[in-house]
């Protein structure tokens, strides 16, 4: 009987730790949400970074409800393709994330990247946080002093709104589809010039 009621003891205990570790790993995560033009393009970079957990591209700062893709590709909804980071900032971080931001995109041309034109492709930053806010509008200020363009960071910086997923299809979407032109062509030199300057950050 003793034995028995050792055993469920532990049982219990095991279950009660499990929970508190799954619990503890949830505290530890945070999420960024950016936009850096087609979400294609922006998943296919993040999700490689190491500490980054999970990538969902998805539509935010719009004011229709419940947008669809064709909805978005409208350019009238006010919505940005985004993808919503989930990391481990004691991996990478949310300074981390920016630094890969800013050097993958074109910061400076309002409403498009390349061939990709509309609000719907804006440079933006939704922060979750006012530490995420005051992070973004330093390193702004301070790349804009830098003289890194050209011609000034038009990147917008918003309280970050209701996120709505994208369809299935566009989970993933660069590794489920290289083939595709626009993998071939816009995102794979991307990725390909990504890996050169992040290779220290990079997913073993």
């Amino acid at each position: 009987m003793k034995l028995k009621l050792l055993i469920i003891g532990l049982l219990l205990f095991s279950v009660v730790q499990a929970k508190q570790t799954k619990q503890m790993d949830k505290e530890n995560r945070e999420i960024a949400t950016l936009g850096t033009g087609c979400f294609w393009c922006t998943e296919a970079i993040f999700q490689e970074l190491e500490g980054v957990e999970k990538v969902e591209s998805g539509y935010m700062g719009g004011q229709m409800l419940n947008p669809t893709y064709k909805d978005i590709c409208t350019g009238e909804t006010g919505h940005a393709e985004v993808c919503q980071i989930t990391f481990n900032p004691k991996v990478i971080s949310f300074t981390d994330l920016l630094e890969v931001f800013w050097q993958v995109h074109n910061p400076t041309t309002l409403n498009r990247q390349g061939a990709d034109v509309g609000t719907q492709y804006r440079s933006v930053i939704f922060y979750h946080s006012e530490k995420q806010k005051q992070i973004a509008e330093n390193l702004m200020t301070e790349l804009d002093k830098s003289g890194a363009w050209d011609d000034p960071i038009v990147t917008e910086i918003s309280a970050v709104e209701k996120f709505y997923i994208a369809e299935n299809y566009h989970q993933n979407y660069f590794n489920q589809n290289k083939s595709q032109p626009y993998c071939s062509f816009v995102i794979k030199p991307k990725q390909e010039k990504f890996r050169k300057a992040f290779k220290n950050k990079l997913k073993k």
